[in-house]
């Protein structure tokens, strides 16, 4: 035994049993998240309730079971209910939907007061731009004033792609054509204000501004009247849905998102809708206050700082370990400096967001609007959280990682190597970028790799320098110059934060926060497995110089 313990096995084996339990933790937190999130998006059977309630009155209830739960009677009584013996009791939460009938999107029943429960197969799921679900029948549609009672649900469904074709040209020329016209209307009019500030806004100056105006302002009233049109068009058709207790309502079509009829359809059709939705959830635009809808903003406003905080990071972070590596005198300030380095990695990140805020917003972004944009002022431009100042924040962040990374990579080149090079009459500039940089580079996508998954899982210092709840338009576009930079945006951490502390629809939300997490974490893995690919790639490459 003593033996053993001295030729190191045992350690070997405690190391390996950690890892192993690391790696079971780690799994197992990415499978709870992924069920409870996927969960979410599938169409699950809605049923019709009859139940008794605490007076002895029924009601009738058309609801999706969200959950089961079992509680102990006793616990029950104490709450006032009337429930007889000591075993535990079944007790559901129903989404209900119809919140602007109910008040709330959920109730809660017990088993006991259960009084009859089924499946009709002609129930209606709606899901509307707003008021959440409605739960109900279709009693008759109105199309262009006439009334249509029969083959309701294919008259619907021709109704809502309609409606579709419609919102997507609605959103052409609001987004499109009007925010292009907006956009040179406000690049006019801060022209006109330059040349205010120069004292050279001449009458012919501005006779041709005014002429410029004059020709956007027709085309944009050409376009509203186009957009008149389009929402005159999409919201002269309505459904009357009756719920459960059989109050009738009207729904304008325009409002509606998607039917389905869940009891209606097998496992096939089931997968297609849940396929759907997950697309949905991916690629539409968020709606009730986050808790709806999807997270592309979220997704684009992600990813898109993480790449901008890249290109910023890597060449400031490998320029920095080159200096303290290859040409710094090493001594006391430069151990010192790589020690400051070092401790830089530990600091918390919600300091980072308050220099960011200071430093980078309210002085470079500051003396960047006095030089460059002083007829925008006092309404600032750069100097305003934003995408550029977030991705400079976190560049910094995370620079000690990449210093830390490269360094460790230059210090692995035999020394042979470069003595070879300098004898082959190259200089120390030619070998340190023909051969020395080229060799290490898979320690600096390591570096890169590092700082990507810190980075892109931040929230705190996002919410000081540029992150949002809404973002109304993309950082990126169709006028000039493409990327704003300037602009605030969405990111997937803060929005799990939104909608999971914030959201006035907690039990509605709680899905998306895992379903938001798990995606989340997906973008990580992807954004890591492509560095990892790349500095595979490299290490392949000059494993033959390193050998």
């Amino acid at each position: 035994m003593k033996t053993w313990f001295k030729s190191g096995q045992p350690w070997i084996w405690l190391s390996g049993g950690a890892i192993g339990i690391c790696l079971v933790a780690v799994i197992g937190l990415l499978l709870l998240i992924a069920v409870r999130g996927l969960s979410y998006f599938w169409p699950s059977d809605i049923q019709s309730i009859v139940y008794v309630e605490q007076d002895g009155s029924e009601k009738n209830i058309i609801a999706e079971i969200y959950e089961e739960t079992e509680v102990e009677a006793a616990q029950l009584r104490q709450a006032g209910m009337s429930v007889e013996g000591d075993d535990l009791i079944p007790r559901y939460l129903l989404k209900t939907g119809n919140r602007e009938l109910y008040g709330l999107d959920f109730r809660t029943v017990i088993q006991p007061g259960i009084k009859s429960i089924s499946q009709p197969e002609d129930i209606v799921v709606l899901e509307r731009t707003e008021w959440g679900n409605f739960y109900g029948y279709i009693e008759h549609l109105t199309i262009d004033g006439e009334k249509v009672d029969q083959d309701t649900w294919q008259a619907l469904e021709k109704q809502l792609e309609r409606a579709d074709t419609i919102r997507e040209s609605i959103h052409h020329v609001e987004r499109s054509e009007i925010g292009a016209i907006n956009y040179q209307l406000e690049k006019l009019r801060l022209k006109q204000r330059r040349y205010e500030l120069e004292h050279a806004l001449t009458p012919e100056v501005i006779a041709d501004l005014e002429e410029e105006k004059a020709v956007l302002n027709q085309q944009y009233s050409v376009l509203m009247e186009k957009l008149g049109q389009l929402y005159t068009e999409i919201r002269k058709n309505t459904v009357t849905m009756r719920e459960a207790e059989g109050t009738v309502k009207d729904i304008n079509i325009a409002n509606i998102v998607s039917a389905l009829q869940p009891n209606q359809l097998g496992v096939f059709g089931k997968l297609g809708a849940y396929f759907g939705k997950i697309g949905e959830f991916l690629l539409d635009e968020p709606r009730e206050a986050n808790t709806e809808g999807g997270v592309f903003p979220a997704i684009f406003g992600t990813v898109m700082m993480v790449l901008l905080m890249a290109v910023v990071v890597t060449p400031f972070g490998v320029i920095s370990a080159i200096y303290l590596r290859e040409y710094a005198k090493q001594g006391p300030i430069t151990r010192l400096i790589r020690i400051s380095v070092i401790n830089l990695a530990g600091v918390p990140s919600i300091v980072y967001g308050v220099f960011g805020l200071g430093f980078f917003v309210y002085f470079l972004g500051g003396s960047i609007d006095a030089l460059f944009y002083p007829e925008a002022l006092p309404a600032p431009t750069f100097g305003t959280p934003g995408l550029f100042w977030s991705s400079l924040t976190l560049a910094l962040l995370t620079v000690p990682v990449v210093i830390v990374a490269t360094e460790e990579g230059l210090a692995r080149i035999p020394r042979a190597i470069r003595e070879g090079s300098l004898a082959l009459g190259a200089t120390k500039a030619e070998t340190l970028w023909r051969v020395v940089i080229p060799m290490s580079s898979p320690a600096m996508m390591t570096g890169l790799i590092l700082a990507v998954a810190r980075a892109a899982g931040e929230v705190a210092p996002l919410m000081l320098v540029g992150v949002v709840k809404l973002a109304p338009t993309l950082p990126l576009d169709g006028n000039f110059p493409f990327l704003h930079l300037d602009r605030k945006f969405m990111h997937l951490g803060f929005h799990i934060y939104d909608v999971g502390f914030q959201s006035p629809n907690v039990e509605a939300a709680r899905p998306l926060v895992y379903a938001t997490a798990f995606l989340l974490v997906l973008v990580i893995v992807l954004l890591n497995l492509a560095a990892i690919s790349i500095r595979n790639r490299l290490r392949e490459k000059y494993k033959a110089l390193e050998s």
